[in-house]
C-alpha cells in the first residue's frame, strides 16, 4: 500500500486509531496496518505536516515517536474514525451473508456471524439494509451432491463422480480423494486428488451429476496440495496453446477476467492479449462470445476454425423462417 489512493484512507484511519491508543509502540501499530515500520514512520512524517488552513504551529497535528512511542496531538478535526459509505456497507453485507451461506460454515454452531452482520446493519443505517436485503445469496450445487460430498469428506471415503465438462460437452467418469470445499468467484468447489487426472482438481459441485461414496479410504498421495484460489480458479499450465487475441474497448474486460502472459495497448481502447487456451473448444466459445468486440489474432489454425464456426453459426440464423 504505497501510492497515494492506497495512503489517505490508511492516514485518516490511523489518525482517529492512534488518538484511542496514545502512547501505542511503532512495532505494535505497524502490524495493525499491516505495514513495516518505516512505512508508518513515513505515514507519520506526512501526518506531521497536516492541519487546519494557516500551517502555523498550533494548526498543524503534532505528533512524536520517540523511543518507539507514538503521541498524537492537536488531531481533533479528524479523530473521528470513518464511516463505511452505502455501497461500501452494501458490498461488505453481501459478502458476510455470502460467507454464511458457504458449506463450510452454514452446519457450525454458534450465532457470530448473523450477530455481525446484525451490528453492521444498525451502523450503517437502514439504506445499507435495503439495499442488502434485496440481493439473494444462493450457493450452487447439484441437490444430492453437497450432501454426499460432506459424507465423504467427515467419513474420509473416495468418492466417484459422474461431471459434466462444458468445455467438451461431455460427462467423465472421475474417482476423488476428497479434501476440502472452497468458495471462489461465486461458486462451491470440491478440491480434490483425481485419479483420472493424477494431479488435484477442484470440481464445481453444480456440476455433478451424480457423486457415490465408496468404502474405500480417501489416500490423498504426498504430493497433492491445497490449490492457491486467491487469484481466481482458472490456472492455466505453461503447455497450454498460446493464442493472442486482438479486443476492442468493449472487450477489455477478458484482461481483467483471465490470467494472462501479455497485455499490450494499441491504442483508442484496443488491448492485443497473449493467454494459455486449455482448449481449443474454450478459445472458440470465448471468441464467439467476444463477437464483433475481438479477433483470434494466432495461431493461424485457431483463428480459420473461429472464422468457421461463426460463419456457421450465421448461416444458422439466414435459413430461419
Amino acid at each position: 500500500m504505497s501510492g497515494s489512493a492506497d495512503r489517505l484512507p490508511r492516514l485518516l484511519a490511523l489518525v482517529p486509531y492512534l488518538m484511542s491508543h496514545p502512547g501505542a509502540q511503532v512495532g505494535e501499530v505497524a502490524e495493525v496496518f499491516g505495514l513495516t515500520e518505516k512505512q508508518l514512520i513515513d505515514d507519520l512524517q506526512l501526518v506531521w505536516m497536516c492541519g487546519l488552513p494557516g500551517h502555523t504551529p498550533g494548526d498543524l497535528i503534532d505528533v512524536s515517536w520517540d523511543g518507539g512511542e507514538i503521541l498524537i496531538d492537536n488531531a481533533d478535526t479528524i479523530a473521528r474514525p470513518l464511516r463505511l459509505g452505502i455501497d461500501e456497507a452494501s458490498a461488505l453485507l453481501v459478502a458476510l451473508r455470502m460467507l454464511a451461506a458457504t458449506p463450510e460454515l452454514a452446519e457450525l454452531p454458534g450465532d457470530a456471524l448473523p450477530r455481525v452482520v446484525a451490528k453492521l446493519e444498525r451502523a450503517a443505517g437502514e439504506g445499507a439494509a435495503a439495499v442488502s436485503s434485496q440481493v439473494a445469496v444462493d450457493v450452487d450445487a447439484a441437490p444430492d451432491a453437497l450432501p454426499r460430498v460432506r459424507e465423504g469428506l467427515t467419513r474420509k471415503r473416495r468418492l466417484s463422480l459422474r461431471y459434466y465438462v462444458p468445455g467438451r460437452d461431455e460427462v467423465t467418469p472421475r474417482e476423488v480423494d476428497p479434501m476440502r470445499l472452497v468458495v471462489a468467484d461465486g461458486r462451491t468447489y470440491l478440491e480434490c486428488w483425481c485419479y483420472r487426472a493424477e494431479a488435484m482438481r477442484l470440481f464445481r459441485l453444480d456440476r455433478m451429476l451424480g457423486v457415490e461414496v465408496l468404502d474405500e479410504p480417501a489416500d490423498p498421495p504426498a504430493e497433492a496440495e491445497p490449490i492457491d484460489v486467491a487469484q481466481g480458479v482458472f490456472r492455466p499450465s505453461p503447455t497450454d496453446e498460446l493464442v493472442e487475441l486482438e479486443v476492442t474497448a468493449a472487450g477489455r474486460w477478458v484482461a481483467e477476467y483471465y490470467p494472462c502472459e501479455q497485455v499490450a495497448e494499441l491504442g483508442e481502447g484496443r488491448l492485443r492479449i497473449a493467454l494459455r487456451a486449455r482448449d481449443d473448444d474454450w478459445i472458440l466459445k470465448l471468441a464467439l462470445r467476444l463477437g464483433d468486440t475481438g479477433r483470434v489474432v494466432s495461431p493461424p489454425g485457431t483463428a480459420e476454425r473461429v472464422r468457421e464456426e461463426a460463419e456457421r453459426a450465421l448461416g444458422l440464423y439466414a435459413h430461419r423462417p
